[in-house]
């Protein structure tokens, strides 16, 4: 089944966000059907801010690795596309695409001095269309899934706002529509409804369950970089454990439990 196709099953597309060759190695042996990269996490793994603070060739090389030890299909998240110009994004995304990627997550907003902002909504569709016809001169066929930031900001008007940029995003060639932070099950359901594009929604404390988000019409379920800060948070205890007791005990504390 191609990658299109597993945004159109029976059951949501769980998506498994990884970061480096590890997390992709587990996330296969675990038996998720694709992958997909997590900006945040990758950027903490390499100790940079989210926001393109890394480059894009660093973001390349982690993605050449996880490539590697891995042949789910992989969709891979270059937050506003590292670059000024849709020329500029799309030539990122061919050289993506080259290494045998699948999809991109292409997102609306800046982080401008450490602010992060909503682009403007028609702006932003015109550059995502002279993307789209970018790529398909080049003949490169990736899946542009489009994060819209309107829930992620805090938008006075966040449903409405989405639909209106569901729709201009769907006119402009887009494959699906990512709405971080959307967790109430009547929008989640309006928006599924209302926008004919598969909708992916990410983890959040008061996400519904799977099952719920199936009957409200999503169709993909991300991790965003939850799972990386859970265990960089069970890492950073276990480090200050061996500090503080003088003993490498916790390291095998899970091993003695079996």
């Amino acid at each position: 089944m191609d990658f299109t196709a597993l945004h159109h099953q029976n059951k949501p597309l769980l998506i498994a966000n990884v970061w480096d060759a590890g997390s992709a190695i587990a996330a296969h042996q675990a038996g998720y059907q694709a992958l997909g990269t997590s900006s945040a996490a990758i950027a903490a793994t390499l100790g940079y801010e989210d926001g393109e603070a890394m480059s894009f060739d660093e973001l390349l090389f982690i993605v050449t690795r996880i490539k590697a030890v891995s042949n789910l299909p992989l969709s891979v998240d270059i937050e506003a596309g590292f670059g000024g110009t849709a020329g500029e994004i799309a030539a990122n995304i061919t050289r993506l695409a080259r290494q045998g990627i699948v999809g991109v997550n292409l997102e609306d907003s800046h982080v401008v001095n450490g602010i992060r902002q909503l682009d403007e909504a028609v702006e932003f569709a015109r550059r995502l269309k002279a993307i789209r016809e970018a790529l398909v001169l080049d003949g490169s066929q990736i899946f542009l899934n489009i994060r819209t930031d309107t829930f992620l900001l805090g938008h006075k008007q966040a449903l409405q706002e989405t639909l209106l940029r569901g729709q201009l995003y769907k006119e402009a060639a887009a494959d699906g529509l990512f709405v971080p932070c959307l967790t109430c099950e009547h929008e989640i359901a309006t928006i599924a409804t209302t926008i004919d594009l598969p909708l992916n929604v990410m983890c959040m404390p008061d996400l519904p369950a799977f099952d719920r988000l199936a009957k409200s019409g999503v169709n993909r379920i991300s991790m965003g970089n939850f799972v990386h800060s859970a265990l960089q948070s069970r890492l950073n205890a276990l480090m200050v454990a061996i500090q503080s007791q003088q003993s490498f005990a916790g390291v095998f504390a899970d091993e003695s439990s079996r």
